[in-house]
């Protein structure tokens, strides 16, 4: 099977999922939990290191997804269920480490932070906006250069996880990470988008 026809099978399956979910049919859940729980699973356990915490930011997002379709038809229902994981475990890690203030994990929001604004109280066309502009920079970006920055930001790996998976030096990985925030802040102001 062409990539293209794997691609377009997938799309269809994942739109009949969609549909259940707009149907009110509660097989959806069990249709994604099938399909994508041990994707959503790893980018949870990526987040919290803990397999019983994030089961349980899985199952929340079954409940998110079903509260959020409709009026959502999202058109990657995989690329919709790891957002919603995701933003779920790093509120949970957040809420579980208010007092406990460093861990590798806050390093890597801080990170972030210095490039991204905030969008709490922002308006939906300028949060679509943001949301454009990143995925403009990462589709200019080199394909390790995307990989290894979505690891970082997008899957919170360590810089040493990193470096093994990638065959790269700690120190390069350092580097290619500071330099490909340094664009991304640049990217974003040409785009108008103010940090």
């Amino acid at each position: 099977m062409m990539k293209n026809e794997q691609n377009d099978t997938m799309l269809r399956a994942d739109n009949a999922i969609v549909e259940m979910y707009h149907a009110r049919d509660e097989q959806a859940i069990a249709e994604s939990a099938r399909k994508y729980g041990k994707y959503c699973h790893s980018i949870a356990y990526a987040i919290l290191h803990n397999d019983e915490d994030a089961e349980e930011c899985v199952n929340d997002t079954y409940i998110k997804a079903w509260e959020s379709m409709p009026p959502h038809r999202p058109t990657r229902l995989s690329t919709y269920l790891g957002k919603l994981t995701r933003n779920l475990s790093i509120s949970r890690y957040r809420r579980d480490h208010a007092k406990k203030r460093f861990d590798g994990h806050e390093a890597v929001l801080d990170e972030m932070g210095e490039c991204v604004p905030d969008t709490e109280g922002q308006s939906l066309s300028d949060q679509l906006a943001l949301r454009d502009a990143i995925n403009g920079f990462l589709a200019s970006l080199p394909t390790r250069t995307r990989i290894v920055f979505l690891r970082r930001y997008w899957y919170f790996c360590s810089i040493y996880t990193i470096a093994r998976t990638m065959g790269m030096s700690e120190s390069d990985v350092k580097v290619t990470l500071m330099r490909t925030r340094n664009q991304f802040k640049a990217y974003l102001e040409k785009e108008g988008i103010i940090i």
